[in-house]
C-alpha cells in the first residue's frame, strides 16, 4: 500500500461486525503510533454496527442476542478490552457454579470434574454417572491405542470415536461443539476445530496423557508468578455491545458510515474502487474485506473468479438464541452450575442453555431467573420458520422437567442469527492457505473474519488486527 507522502493513506473496511471493527481500530492505534497518516473509513450495509454482537436491555434484564461471553486462554480479545479502558467493566463468571450438565434422559448429569474433551483427573472420571463402565473402559483404550501415522485431517467425528470410543463423542464431544459450530461433526476438521489435540496425539500418542499433563503444567504455573488474572469466561457489566460501542467511538468522526452496502471491489490505478449499492465509487489504497465469506465472494468475483470460488465453499449454518425470564420461586432444581448441553441423541432442537443469572451475577434482579437457550445444528433450519411463540413454547418444554419449573415464563425475547456460523469441513487448513494465497496476489487487500482461522470472539479480533497489521507492512 503505496500513498504519495503528501495526502493520507485511505483504507476502506467493509463491515462493522467485531473482526470490522477490531481492524479498523487497529488501523488508527497503528498508524498514531508509527506516524501514519491513515484515513480509515468502514462501511456498514445494515444500521447498527457488532454483527452477531447485540444486547438487549429490558425491564433491567441484560439479555445477549449472540454470544454472551469470550474466552481469556486466546488473550486478543481480552488485550483489546484493556486497551480501550473496559478493564473496569469486566464482569467475570462466578467462581463459585463452574459445573457444566449433559441433559440425559430428562435428568441433568455433571461433566465429571477436569474433563476437558478427555479426563484429566481418575476419582471424578471413574465416578460419575455419566459414562457407562464400557464406555469408560473404552476412553481408557486412548492410553494404549497407536497414534495415528498421518498428518492428512479428519473429521472431529472420527478423531474423537477413534481415540476415546463412540459413547464419549455421543454425549460431550458432539454436543460441546455444537453449540460453537452448529455443524456435523462429522464433517468438522479436527485440524481448524481443535488443532491442539491433533498435535497431541502427534507429540504423546495418547491424549489422556496429554491433557493430564497439560493440565498438570498449568495448575503450576497458577500457583506461582502468573497466575491469571481472569476468570476462563469474562463479559461486560452493561452487555458484550459495550465492546462494540467503546471500538466505535475511538473511530474519528464522520469515520463510520451505515447502511452503505458494498456491492462490488476493482482495481484501478491508484489501488482500488469501492463500489456500493447506491452506486457511489470510493477510491482507497486499501481494502479489509470483513463479512462472510459468501458475501466476500461476491466482492471479489469480478477480478479474481478463483477466489470468489474459494470463498463461496465455505458453507454456514445458522442459531437462534431465546432469552427467557422466569419468578424464581417457581424453581424446584438449585442451579448449582452454568448451564448444560443437550446431545443429539436426546432428540430436542435446544442444543445448549446457559444459567445466565448464575453465570453472571448482578445483572438479574434477585427475584427472577434468567435462562438462555440455543438452537443449532440440523434443527435450525426448520426452527427459522416458525414464529417467536413456538420457539418460546418448544424451549420452555424441554427446560420444565429438567429444571422443575412449574409456571410459564415471565417474558421470552428470540433473536435469529442467519448463515453466522462458518463450517470448517475436513481439509478447511489446507482450503484457507489457498484462498491466503490468492489474496497475496493484491497490494492492499486482506480478509477478516470467524471463516478463516476461528469463530470465537477472540479469534475475531486477532483475525481483524492480524488484517490491519498485515496491510500497514506490505508497503
Amino acid at each position: 500500500m503505496r500513498t504519495p507522502k503528501h495526502r493520507a493513506a485511505r483504507v476502506v473496511v467493509i463491515g462493522g461486525g467485531i473482526s470490522g471493527l477490531s481492524a479498523a481500530h487497529r488501523l488508527i492505534e497503528l498508524s498514531s503510533k508509527n506516524a501514519i497518516n491513515t484515513e480509515v473509513l468502514l462501511l456498514e450495509g445494515s444500521g447498527r454496527l457488532g454483527g452477531v454482537i447485540s444486547t438487549k436491555v429490558k425491564d433491567e434484564l441484560i439479555l445477549e442476542e449472540g454470544p454472551d461471553s469470550f474466552i481469556t486462554t486466546k488473550p486478543r480479545a481480552l488485550d483489546l478490552c484493556l486497551r480501550v479502558g473496559l478493564e473496569s467493566n469486566i464482569l467475570e463468571t462466578n467462581d463459585e457454579t463452574r459445573r457444566i450438565f449433559v441433559a440425559r434422559r430428562d435428568k441433568l448429569v455433571p461433566i465429571p470434574e477436569g474433563f476437558s474433551f478427555a479426563p484429566t483427573r481418575i476419582r471424578p472420571f471413574v465416578m460419575s454417572p455419566l459414562f457407562s463402565l464400557l464406555g469408560k473402559l473404552r476412553m481408557s483404550l486412548d492410553i494404549v491405542l497407536p497414534r495415528r501415522n498421518s498428518k492428512e485431517d479428519e473429521s472431529v467425528e472420527s478423531f474423537f470415536t477413534r481415540r476415546l470410543g463412540r459413547e464419549a463423542f455421543n454425549l460431550l464431544v458432539q454436543p460441546l461443539l455444537s453449540g460453537i459450530y452448529g455443524a456435523d461433526p462429522g464433517k468438522l476438521s479436527i485440524r481448524a476445530t481443535l488443532p491442539h489435540l491433533a498435535e497431541m496425539e502427534e507429540k504423546h500418542g495418547s491424549i489422556i496423557r496429554a491433557v493430564r499433563e497439560f493440565a498438570r503444567s498449568k495448575n503450576g504455573a497458577s500457583n506461582g508468578s502468573a497466575t491469571r488474572r481472569y476468570n476462563q469466561f469474562i463479559s461486560l457489566q452493561n452487555g458484550m455491545n459495550e465492546f462494540v460501542e467503546v471500538l466505535a467511538s475511538r473511530l474519528p468522526e464522520g469515520g463510520i458510515r451505515l447502511y452503505k452496502s458494498v456491492r462490488k471491489l476493482a482495481r484501478n490505478e491508484k489501488g482500488w474502487s469501492v463500489l456500493t449499492k447506491d452506486n457511489e465509487s470510493i477510491n482507497a489504497d486499501g481494502v479489509i474485506v470483513a463479512v462472510p465469506a459468501i458475501h466476500a465472494s461476491a466482492l471479489v468475483r469480478g477480478f479474481d473468479p478463483q477466489l470468489g470460488d474459494y470463498l463461496s465453499d465455505i458453507k454456514y449454518s445458522s442459531s437462534i438464541v431465546i432469552n427467557l425470564i422466569y419468578n424464581r420461586k417457581d424453581f424446584s432444581y438449585p442451579l448449582d452450575g452454568v448451564g448444560f448441553v443437550v446431545p443429539k441423541t436426546e432428540n430436542t432442537p435446544i442444543t445448549a442453555c446457559t444459567f445466565s443469572s448464575v453465570k453472571f451475577p448482578g445483572r438479574t434482579p434477585p427475584e427472577t431467573v434468567h435462562l438462555r437457550c440455543v438452537i443449532g445444528g440440523a434443527a435450525t433450519s426448520e426452527a427459522h420458520d416458525r414464529d417467536d411463540a413456538w420457539l418460546t413454547d418448544i424451549a420452555h418444554n424441554t427446560l420444565s422437567p429438567l429444571l422443575g419449573i412449574t409456571s410459564e415464563p415471565l417474558f421470552g425475547v428470540v433473536s435469529r442469527n442467519p448463515e453466522s456460523l462458518p463450517q470448517y469441513a475436513v481439509g478447511h487448513p489446507e482450503h484457507i492457505a489457498r484462498i491466503d494465497t490468492r489474496v497475496q496476489h493484491y497490494s492492499g487487500l486482506e480478509l477478516a473474519g470467524n471463516a478463516y482461522s476461528g469463530v470465537g470472539i477472540p479469534d475475531c479480533v486477532r483475525s481483524g488486527e492480524e488484517a490491519a497489521e498485515r496491510l500497514l507492512n506490505r508497503t
